[in-house]
């Protein structure tokens, strides 16, 4: 009994080994684009601002973003991205004070690479890193806190006050201090060139996507936008203008997990096959587990021909209909005597403990092939030979037949895995030991 179980083993893993690598099968998720939506701050570096003395928050302000990506292959993306928002500095000193806010408008086209590329990290990782570079255009348009909000010109004096009147003026004893409204209300322009509004830019990027669920994640990114121009702060003293956008975006990558593993199915129509009942006896293939019935015969709800003694053979085939319960009974549903059991008895057992000495040597399915067919051949000659499949055995005769095939013990332990069989490990055995037995 020892070596039958271990044998049982065996035959366990390999069976769940093919149900197991049909199951994990790789899938892949198809090139679509995806969306993403989100906002952060944008922090200006420009010609002001580098000696002020005003905390470094009054660069600080709100942007959006929109990005539409479409991903090409495992390594590179293509996004287009869109940014509305604020460029703002100030600086105050003894020898200057400076201050601007523009909103602006910028649009950028970007090659991305990204490294959930199953090679660095898994595509299906949470955690996506990537990065990217490249070019766009920006439109700015800045204006100045010159006034406050009687209309009064911001002088800046010496001892650090802002007043109304300017410190070298006859009446600046009659001055009054005011403070800064922070309303940009000036539109400024430089008294010597005529710039542009607008100029081209190159965004570089880093970030990382955070996946929460199998279409959605959270996408956190930074970039350091270099443009083209020095004049978004409407002072030109130096290298051009630059600022970085940091942002939180929520991010949908539209479509679905296909099965590539075969792509022979890809055009089954399986909603279809769903409702196939190929035997016409009213129960769906999907549901029906005896789908061989012959046209006619009257079948309960699983599609099983009707067997109202119970005793294994299906009426239709049964040529005693009236079998008393327990008894046992030949592929015709015929009551065995003893004296018919002991002469099958005698006859067979030496051969099933042969066939169960070389599956021992031997376990494997196709050696179970072997056996059912010399099995099948010997009932044809002797019908009554046949042992009837005891009582708690019966649910892996699928077919009805009133015998155990190969296939319907690899079933059997196909739907132990599944979970959808009360067969236990020593059911399983005793099933193996009936096979060799029938």
């Amino acid at each position: 009994m020892k070596n039958k179980k271990l044998l049982l083993i065996a035959l366990l893993f390999v069976t769940y080994g093919s149900v197991y690598a049909q199951k994990t099968e790789k899938t892949k998720q198809k090139q679509l684009p995806s969306v993403a939506l989100g906002a952060g701050i944008l922090s200006f570096k420009g010609d002001i601002g580098n000696a002020a003395s005003l905390s470094s928050f009054s660069r600080i302000r709100a942007g959006y973003n929109l990005t539409v990506e479409q991903r090409i292959g495992k390594y590179i993306g293509v996004s287009l991205n869109g940014v509305y928002g604020k460029l703002s500095d100030s600086e105050r000193n003894k020898e200057r004070n400076l201050n601007f806010e523009s909103t602006i408008m910028q649009g950028d086209l970007n090659l991305v690479l990204h490294f959930d590329n199953d090679l660095i990290f898994n595509r299906n990782s949470v955690f996506a890193p990537y990065l990217f570079v490249g070019i766009g255009y920006l439109k700015f348009d800045s204006y100045g806190d010159l006034k406050d909000k009687n209309d009064s010109s911001y002088n800046y004096w010496s001892d650090g006050t802002i007043r109304n009147i300017s410190e070298n003026d006859p009446m600046a004893a009659t001055s009054t201090i005011i403070q800064r409204d922070y309303t940009f209300e000036t539109q400024l322009t430089d008294s010597t060139t005529n710039y542009k509004r607008g100029t081209l830019g190159m965004p570089i990027g880093a970030g990382f996507n955070l996946k929460v669920l199998r279409n959605l994640s959270v996408n956190v990114g930074a970039t350091y936008y270099l443009s083209f121009s020095d004049w978004i702060d409407n002072f030109k003293d130096g290298s051009n203008d630059k600022y970085i956008f940091a942002n939180v975006s929520i991010q949908y990558t539209f479509g679905k997990e296909k099965d590539d593993s075969n792509p022979v199915y890809n055009s089954v129509d399986f909603s279809a096959l769903d409702k196939l009942d190929a035997d016409e006896d009213g129960v769906n293939d999907g549901d029906d587990r005896c789908p061989a019935t012959p046209k006619g015969v009257k079948v309960n709800g699983k599609g099983c021909p009707d067997d109202n003694d119970e005793d294994g053979v299906p009426d239709y085939k049964d040529k005693e209909l009236m079998t008393k319960q327990g008894a046992m009974v030949d592929v015709n549903g015929i009551t065995q005597t003893d004296q018919m059991l002991a002469e099958n008895q005698s006859k067979f057992d030496s051969l099933a403990t042969e066939r169960s000495q070389l599956f021992n040597e031997n376990p494997s399915l196709s050696y179970l092939k072997d056996v059912e067919a010399k099995s099948t051949e010997a009932r044809k000659t002797n019908p009554n030979a046949t042992n009837s499949i005891p009582y708690a055995l019966k649910p892996a005769d699928k077919n009805n037949d009133g015998f155990i095939s190969a296939d319907e013990i690899a079933n059997a332990i196909d739907m132990f895995f599944e979970g959808d069989s009360n067969f236990s490990v020593e059911k399983l055995n005793d099933l193996i030991d009936f096979f060799f037995e029938q």
